[in-house]
C-alpha cells in the first residue's frame, strides 16, 4: 500500500484534485515567468539580428554555454524512463505517486532540449535543412532525430495514463472556465471508467513502457557521439555512451527528488509523497551514483595511466591548472560528498535529500560544462600566431540569459502541466487501495 490509513474514494479525489486550480498565486508566478522569459528573449533577438557574435564562442571554442546546457537537459530527461518505464515494468509499486512527476519532468526537459539546439545555430531559419539534406552519417542528424521521437513517445507516456484523471477532472472541478472544462471534454475523448478501458491503458502503456528504454538509453548515447565520433584528446573515448546515461540517471534521481519536495509542499501531498518515498529515492541515488563513480574514475584513469601529450595536457588543466577548481568541487562536493550522505538513513529525509539534490544537480550542469569546454581550449595542433582570446572562452551576458530563458520555460511547462493536470494519478492510487476505478 502506498498509503498507511484507508482514505475513502472521495477523500482520494479531493486531495489529488486540490491543486488542480489556477489561483492567484498559479497566475503571478506564471506572469513572473513570462516577464522574466521575455527579459531573456531580448537577447536572443540581438543573436537573431548580429549573430553568434554576440556569444562568447570562438574559432577554438565552438560549443559553449549552449551545448553544455543541452546536454544537461537531456541527461535529466532520462529520470522518466528510469522511473516509469524500467521501474515500472518491474512492477515496484512505490513508484506509483511518483511516476507521473517523473514524466512530467521529462517532457519538460526533452522539449526544451530540442529547442537549445537551434539557439545554438548560427542561422536558424535553415533549421528545415537538417530534415531536408541531413546525411545519414552525421551524429547531429541522428541525435535530433532522437530527441523529437524521444518527445514523441515521452508524451504518449504521460497523456494515455492521465485519460482517466481527465475525464475525473472534466467531472468533479467545479468552477472550471470554458476553455478549461473544454479541453478537459476533448482530451478525455469520452472516457466511461469501463473495465475494458482501462485494460487498453494497461496495455498501451506496457508497450510505450518498452518502447521508450531504448530511446532513452539513445538519446543520450547519441549526444555522447557528437563527442566521442571526433579524435580530440578528451573526448575520443569509447565509454562516453555509457559514462552519459550512468549521468543521466544521477541528475535525473536529482531532479525529481527536488519537484517530489516542491510539489508534496505546495499541493499538501505529504499523506501521498510520504517520507517513504524519499528514503527509496535516496537508496536508488546511492545506486545510480555508485555507477557514475565507476565511470568518473575510469575517465580519468585510463588516459592518465597512457598521458599522451594531448591527454596530458588536457588532464593537467582539469587536475591542477585553470579548471582545477571546477573540477574537483564538481567531483568532491557534487558527487562524491553526497554519495557518502546518502548511505546515512537521516539524510534520506525530504529536506535533507532535497538540499542534497539541489547540490547535485547544479553540479550535474557544470560538469557538462568541463565535458564541453576545456578541451576545446587544447586544439589538435600547436598554437602559432592566433589571438589570446581564441585560446580562452568566457560566456557573454547574451549566453547566459540565454541559457536562463531555458531554464524558465522548463519551469512554465511544468509549471502549466502540474496546475492542468493532477500531478498523482487519482485512479492508480484508488487501485492500489483496492477501491475499484470503473462505475
Amino acid at each position: 500500500m502506498i498509503i498507511e490509513n484507508q482514505k475513502s474514494i472521495s477523500t482520494i479525489e479531493n486531495d489529488l484534485l486540490s491543486s488542480v486550480n489556477w489561483s492567484r498565486n498559479f497566475k503571478l508566478w506564471m506572469g513572473l515567468l513570462i516577464v522574466s522569459l521575455i527579459v531573456c528573449l531580448y537577447f536572443y533577438f540581438l543573436q537573431l539580428r548580429d549573430g553568434l557574435s554576440v556569444t562568447g564562442l570562438g574559432d577554438f571554442v565552438s560549443w559553449g554555454l549552449y551545448i553544455s546546457n543541452f546536454v544537461f537537459f537531456v541527461a535529466a530527461s532520462l529520470i522518466g524512463m528510469l522511473i516509469t518505464s524500467v521501474m515500472g515494468l518491474l512492477n515496484i509499486k512505490w513508484i506509483t505517486p511518483i511516476a507521473r512527476i517523473a514524466e512530467i519532468l521529462a517532457i519538460g526537459f526533452a522539449m526544451v532540449a530540442g529547442l537549445i539546439i537551434i539557439t545554438d545555430m548560427g542561422r536558424p531559419d535553415r533549421l528545415h535543412h537538417v530534415f531536408m539534406f541531413g546525411r545519414v552519417q552525421s551524429p547531429i542528424v541522428w541525435d535530433i532525430a532522437i530527441v523529437i521521437t524521444y518527445v514523441a513517445i515521452s508524451l504518449m507516456l504521460y497523456y494515455i495514463p492521465l485519460i482517466p484523471d481527465i475525464a475525473l477532472c472534466n467531472k468533479k472541478l467545479i468552477g472550471l472556465s470554458k476553455f478549461q472544462r473544454r479541453i478537459y471534454k476533448v482530451l478525455s475523448f469520452g472516457w466511461a471508467d469501463k473495465p475494458e478501458q482501462f485494460e487498453l491503458i494497461h496495455k498501451f502503456s506496457k508497450i510505450l513502457m518498452v518502447l521508450i528504454i531504448p530511446i532513452a538509453i539513445s538519446i543520450h548515447t547519441v549526444t555522447s557521439w557528437l563527442f566521442a565520433m571526433t579524435l580530440r584528446a578528451g573526448w575520443d573515448s569509447s565509454i562516453f555512451g555509457p559514462y552519459f546515461v550512468a549521468g543521466a540517471f544521477v541528475a535525473g534521481c536529482a531532479a525529481i527528488i527536488i519537484a517530489m519536495y516542491v510539489f508534496r509542499t505546495a499541493f499538501n501531498l505529504k499523506d501521498y509523497i510520504t517520507d517513504m518515498h524519499f528514503d527509496k529515492m535516496g537508496q536508488l541515488f546511492v545506486l545510480v551514483s555508485l555507477v557514475y563513480v565507476y565511470f568518473n574514475i575510469n575517465e580519468i584513469i585510463v588516459p592518465a595511466y597512457k598521458l599522451r601529450e594531448g591527454e596530458a595536457t588536457h588532464l593537467m588543466s582539469m587536475l591542477t591548472g585553470h579548471n582545477s577548481f571546477m573540477f574537483w568541487l564538481v567531483q568532491i562536493g557534487g558527487l562524491l560528498i553526497p554519495f557518502i550522505l546518502l548511505l546515512f538513513n537521516k539524510m534520506r529525509k525530504p529536506l535533507p535529500i532535497m538540499l542534497i539534490s539541489i547540490v547535485v544537480l547544479v553540479a550535474a550542469w557544470f560538469k557538462r560544462y568541463l565535458i564541453v569546454v576545456p578541451i576545446q581550449e587544447h586544439p589538435y595542433m600547436p598554437i602559432q600566431n592566433v589571438p589570446e582570446k581564441f585560446m580562452h572562452y568566457s560566456p557573454t551576458t547574451a549566453e547566459i540569459a540565454i541559457t536562463v530563458a531555458s531554464f524558465i520555460l522548463f519551469l512554465i511547462i511544468v509549471s502549466f502541466l502540474a496546475k492542468l493536470f493532477p500531478v498523482i494519478p487519482v485512479w492508480e492510487v484508488k487501485n492500489e487501495l483496492g477501491h475499484k476505478n470503473n462505475s
